[in-house]
């Protein structure tokens, strides 16, 4: 069977990580990714082996610093099935018309609005609405540590309702240009945040409201969660679902993994590139019961945890994995993603 031809239209913090995955993919061939700035990123993509491509209008720019490109958007699209696009927020929405044109199914990120795709996506939860579509939406970093967490839950209870507030990190590692640098700002003032309405795009039914913190750190989100079930479940099977579910970790705290410093160092120890956590950690010692009332504290890596879901993408539009036992078993065997308890 052929492999799936894929391009990445966004070379940064979510681009770079995909197309890394799909390089990993014995399914996919990556056939390029898209740089618009003439940097050090593009120049590692080059020396990396990864065929670089830019925008017609920025083809002399790259010539001008000596970094070869391939070609433009316009070349690669003629010779994919998919892209993913992993451009800013908000700018999807203006690639589409061209990806449409060129007949390539396209993977857009959390950024955009969910209009932009067919469905939203996440694979615990509606992997095989997302199957055979032309295009889809992975949801947010945020948005994805909530829904691994509440639909591994929904398996044992039906879920009454959720209350969540986001603690969200001040920037990603690499940026210099955002803050707060010592405050701790409202994420929005006016309540509730968008990330109940962002889980809703995914399961339109359920009761969840949310709110949202800026704090200074970069290293990872944490949330702290309540769920009310219909029926009560005892806290050990709460926390053997957990435990039982694809990319979830439970961290204990008794053995030093307190923060999210501790679980960035635990990334490093095990070798893992950039410090990537595409798990998302739920402290184990968090988990309480009080009668039908469930809560928890959870920590989302924001750099990497959607990769798994994106590759997942891929295969869904091309229907390459018929569930998402399937392609859940393929990307995190290649991905080296964890489950169940650490350290």
């Amino acid at each position: 069977m052929a492999r799936i031809r894929v391009a990445v239209n966004g070379f940064g913090t979510i681009g770079k990580r995909v197309a890394e995955a799909i390089l990993k993919q014995p399914d996919m061939e990556l056939v390029g990714v898209v740089k618009t700035k003439p940097d050090y990123v593009a120049k590692h993509a080059v020396s990396s082996g990864i065929p670089l491509y830019t925008l017609s209008d920025r083809l002399d720019a790259f010539r001008e610093k000596n970094i070869p490109v391939e070609g433009s958007l316009e070349d690669l699209l003629e010779k994919v099935d998919v892209v993913v696009d992993a451009t800013p927020g908000g700018v999807g929405k203006e690639y589409k018309p061209l990806y449409e044109r060129f007949g390539v199914k396209a993977i857009f990120q959390g950024g955009e609005k969910p209009e932009v795709a067919e469905v939203s996506f996440n694979t615990l939860c509606n992997y095989e609405e997302a199957l055979g579509k032309r295009s889809v939406r992975v949801v947010s970093c945020n948005t994805t540590g909530l829904l691994r967490s509440i639909c591994s839950l929904s398996r044992i209870a039906k879920i009454k309702k959720v209350r969540a507030t986001m603690v969200r990190r001040a920037s990603d590692p690499k940026e210099v240009k955002r803050g707060p640098v010592n405050a701790i700002v409202p994420n929005p003032v006016k309540l509730p945040s968008h990330h109940a309405l962002d889980v809703k795009t995914v399961l339109p039914t359920l009761d969840i409201v949310t709110t949202a913190v800026v704090v200074p750190t970069t290293l990872m989100h944490v949330h702290i969660v309540f769920a009310e079930l219909e029926d009560q479940v005892s806290r050990e099977d709460i926390v053997a679902t957990f435990e039982q579910t694809p990319r979830i970790l439970l961290a204990d705290a008794s053995l030093g993994l307190t923060s999210t410093a501790d679980l960035v160092e635990y990334a490093r120890d095990l070798g893992r590139k950039r410090y990537d956590i595409p798990e998302l950690v739920i402290w184990l010692d968090s988990i309480a019961v009080l009668g039908r009332e469930v809560m928890w504290m959870q920590a989302v890596h924001q750099e990497s945890i959607v990769v798994p879901e994106n590759i997942d993408a891929i295969r869904a539009v091309m229907e390459a994995a018929k569930s998402a036992e399937e392609t859940i078993r393929i990307t995190d065997e290649t991905l080296g993603i964890m489950h169940g308890r650490i350290p």
